[in-house]
């Protein structure tokens, strides 16, 4: 029997490849088929699970399933309780009922699901006050009796806990774990690997304690110093030690802990740390260290929220950045700029006495004077007397040979970097940039022949990753905010640059922790208070717009599911507020336009008609067809109010490129008048000659141009140097997207970061099809415009990489096209000339059909494969 030349692979649940803190009872498997031939189709496949990698499928054995399915399927074996392992496989069938072999073993395990896995652990730390104090050092001393088969870490702290297990940090690279929440909500939990650090004999534990989002004591404008949650730093933990030859040994967090304090004096989430290196405490993560001095930590109140098992990545230290060039402006005071924006923090390599005070001072650009210039990111925070530093760390020598060092529970969002204190003139390897963000999988790349292009793009990417700090936020310095405005804006270019679909699922419940029982959301999620008590439907339909992205890109019904109760109660909500079929009360909308600002009573209008909308499909999908009904019936009933109200003589609202392209984007012009309000909408954009919106209609514009065949003008205004635009910002020395388009505010937003969308999905040319989610059916319609000669892009689809790589060349334009098995596309070569793949003509292709071909154009329908087409110049 001849070997199959198909097979599963990169097994996954829940999104991540062998992940050990699984919070859901019947997790979401997913595999991508890889096949050498064209056009392969899935017709079936079985999934077995078991205790251990090599038992049989003692807890599952699905069956053979007459399904194309590979993603979004639900484990429906045996139930998995707190620390349970389940070691999964699959096999997969061909249509011709050929079955592949078995892919190779993965696993998950369960973090602690319920209370009793916990272990009557204690939250412990040291009490006192909220407020500024040295960080809290803890730990434990404990002997194993046999040898170590597995062991896990499991840990709760608020607001950071970095663990060491027998002198070193059991997950180094990561920072600030375990992330982010309401914290009268619900409290992460995360679970470390440390089978290889635990051994027979003497051990040790350690914790360091930071204070983050649970004790914020820095004052600035959103009020978080007044949180209800706030308290002293503190921390659960369990070790689950399993012997090969005897019961399982737990280690928990509880008064036979000692606590004391170090070298760290200060940490802020505003405000940077402080650290003396001559209060180091030298082995006190070891066993042997004499702890005498040190008191017996507190037991404390436990957060109110709900321990959960975080379901997403943490925040790593993805690339070290060398320092570009050091200048120095004013006696003892040098300016290090690394050379590009970014969110981190700066590591220090010197030499120096004992007692010598090194402060790092950070910022996003210097003034005409050569110093750093933060006033516009420094406004936010509050007066205090004395003044309190901001994005400031600082450090204190010990002076013992060579000294390194880098602070852990805060981040600052700089490009420049003021050093002050230093004994001698530093060069460029005394500094490193650290860059800090949640840590993602890249699944979609672009690049193109215009410098500029690569340059937004490298500035989009650089922009999302500097503010996903296991929350979406709107920037990395002054705010931190999860602001639902910017980060609903921003998603689709999160989803199809990054594999970021578990940190939205993590966002959606801090979304849902946050609404009120009468329906309202907050303008930043989460919040200690602030932006409560007021409707912003262009911000707070980051809820329903983020929960079908994650469908439209991933086939994600669980999420729907799982939230509809809360989505209906804000939209239901919403549409309370309507007044002949439109909203009239002022809110934040088009925010930071070039000039012409759209009425906020247009745009609010205009979300609700989307949110009906998704409401409406969402019921449809999930089975509840009254609700579908009354939803698809609110849709309409705003529809008819915007015509009313919002539409006269040819135009929408103002006229504005946002109140056109959002009319056109989503379907509220009527077939007869599109093309009219169409031509208005390029008239002003010709008219002017750049781009004249804010944060909405940008997403927007891009998208309408090049639907309606003027991608040629959405060129222009993105390939365009001179002030307002993209483009204007490369010219001024961007590296990353900024707050607005006259440079005035923030330097690394990611508010405008559709335009990497609008790269990937109409230059490149790799389309989404709203009608097939997940990648299922494939638009690959390139856009060869402008002076460009080549584009090419990639996306890892659930379904497996998508690939679009165009050239114009003097024979004829090229287009190479992968479509990964189990899915079609529509591909259309936008070029006239006869069309040839690999040589051959198309009627003697396996797996292409022709749909239609004139001039300019030709139109395919083709299957899985990889593809080489050819049109002929002339």
């Amino acid at each position: 029997m001849a070997t199959p030349t198909f097979r599963p692979s990169d097994l996954r649940c829940e999104y991540l490849t062998d992940p050990i803190n699984i919070g859901v009872a019947r997790p979401r498997l997913s595999w991508i088929d890889e096949a050498s031939i064209r056009s392969w189709r899935q017709s079936a496949y079985q999934i077995v699970a078991s205790k251990t990698a090599e038992g049989g499928p003692d807890l599952w054995d699905s069956g053979r399933v007459e399904s194309a399915d590979t993603s979004q399927i639900e484990y429906a074996g045996k139930p998995l309780g707190s620390r349970d392992e389940c070691f999964w496989k699959v096999r997969v069938w061909d249509e011709k009922g050929t079955a592949s072999a078995w892919s190779p073993t993965h696993h998950w395990e369960m973090g602690l699901t319920a209370e009793p896995a916990w272990h009557g652990s204690e939250w412990i730390g040291i009490e006192g006050p909220a407020g500024e104090h040295p960080a809290p050092f803890l730990r434990k001393q404990f002997d194993v009796t046999g040898h170590v088969r597995r062991a896990r870490i499991y840990v709760a702290g608020v607001g950071y806990a970095e663990i060491h297990a027998n002198g070193q940090p059991v997950a180094p690279g990561t920072e600030r774990e375990p992330g982010y929440t309401n914290f009268d909500k619900r409290v992460l939990s995360v679970s470390y690997d440390v089978t290889s650090l635990i051994k027979a004999g003497r051990n040790a534990l350690g914790a360091v304690l930071g204070t983050g989002w649970y004790d914020v004591h820095d004052k600035a404008t959103w009020n978080f110093d007044r949180a209800h949650w706030r308290g002293r730093p503190r921390m659960r933990l369990v070790l689950a030690i399993e012997l090969t030859d005897g019961p399982t040994q737990y280690i928990t967090s509880d008064t036979s802990w000692k606590a004391g304090t170090g070298p760290i004096l200060r940490d802020g989430i505003y405000t940077g740390e402080t650290y003396d290196a001559r209060k180091e405490l030298t082995g006190w993560d070891r066993p042997g260290y004499n702890d005498s001095a040190w008191s017996t930590a507190n037991k404390l109140d436990a957060p109110r929220g709900e321990l959960t098992p975080r379901a997403c990545a943490g925040v790593v230290i993805s690339e070290t950045i060398k320092a570009k060039s050091i200048a120095n402006p004013m006696p003892d005071v040098y300016i290090v700029d690394f050379g590009q924006n970014f969110s981190g923090h700066a590591r220090l390599h010197l030499n120096a006495p004992a007692g010598t005070k090194v402060t790092m001072r950070y910022s996003e650009h210097v003034g005409k004077d050569g110093m750093i210039e933060r006033s516009q990111i420094e406004q936010f925070m509050a007066t205090a007397d004395p003044p309190q530093p901001f994005q400031t760390d600082t450090y204190i020598c010990k002076g013992i040979g060579e000294e390194v060092w880098e602070q852990r529970f805060s981040y600052s969002g700089f490009r420049y970097m003021e050093v002050t204190g230093l004994p001698t003139k530093p060069s460029l390897s005394t500094f490193e940039g650290r860059f800090a963000h949640t840590a993602f999988e890249t699944a979609g790349e672009f690049s193109c022949s215009s410098e500029l292009f690569n340059r937004i793009q490298h500035a989009t990417r650089y922009a999302f990753l500097s503010n996903a700090q296991n929350i979406p936020t709107d920037c990395p310095q002054r705010e931190k905010n999860g602001w639902t405005g910017d980060a609903q804006l921003a998603a689709e270019a999160g989803l199809v640059n990054y594999r970021s679909a578990p940190f939205y699922t993590k966002w959606l419940d801090d979304l849902a922790d946050t609404q009120s029982d009468t329906g309202l959301m907050t303008l930043i999620v989460p919040t200690g208070g602030w932006g409560s008590g007021a409707r912003h439907p262009a911000w707070d339909s980051a809820y329903p717009i983020l929960a079908y992205d994650l469908y439209l890109y991933g086939k994600d019904k669980t999420v729907l599911a799982k939230h509809y109760e809360k989505l209906s109660r804000y939209v239901d909500s919403l549409a309370g507020e309507l007044k002949d079929g439109v909203l009239t009360f002022d809110s934040l909308g088009d925010w930071l336009p070039w000039s012409t600002q759209t009425p906020s009573t247009y745009t609010s209008t205009v979300y609700l008609f989307v949110d009906a909308q998704i409401m409406s499909k969402t019921a449809k999908l999930l089975g509840k067809d009254a609700d579908a009904k009354r939803f698809g019936d609110l849709a309409d009933q705003v529809k008819a109010g915007v015509e009313k109200h919002f539409y006269a003589n040819g135009t929408y609202a103002n006229g504005s490129q946002t109140a056109l392209s959002m009319a056109l984007y989503y379907d509220l012009v009527p077939t007869d008048r599109r093309p009219s309000v169409f031509a208005a909408l390029v008239k002003n954009v010709t008219d002017q000659g750049h781009i004249d919106t804010g944060i909405l209609g940008a997403k927007y514009l891009l998208r309408v141009l090049s639907q309606e065949g003027r991608s040629d003008l959405a060129y222009q205004i993105v390939a365009r140097k001179e002030q307002p635009g993209w483009g204007w910002w490369m010219e001024q020395g961007a590296t990353t997207l900024w707050e607005d388009w006259k440079g005035e505010s923030s330097l690394n937003h990611i508010m405008f970061g559709d335009v990497s969308n609008w790269f990937i999905q109409w230059i490149a040319g790799i389309g989404l099809d709203l009608e097939n989610p997940g990648f299922s059916h494939i638009d690959i319609h390139p856009q060869p415009v402008g002076d460009l000669t080549w584009a090419k892009a990639s996306h890892q689809s659930p379904h497996g990489l998508i690939l679009s790589s165009w050239r114009k060349a003097s024979d004829g334009f090229h287009l190479d096209v992968t479509i990964p098995a189990n899915t079609t596309a529509t591909v259309i070569i936008p070029v006239g000339g006869a069309v040839t793949e690999g040589g051959s003509p198309l009627d003697k292709v396996a797996g292409v059909v022709l749909v239609e071909t004139g001039a300019g154009k030709t139109i395919l329908r083709i299957g899985s494969g990889s593809y080489s087409f050819w049109s002929k110049a002339g």
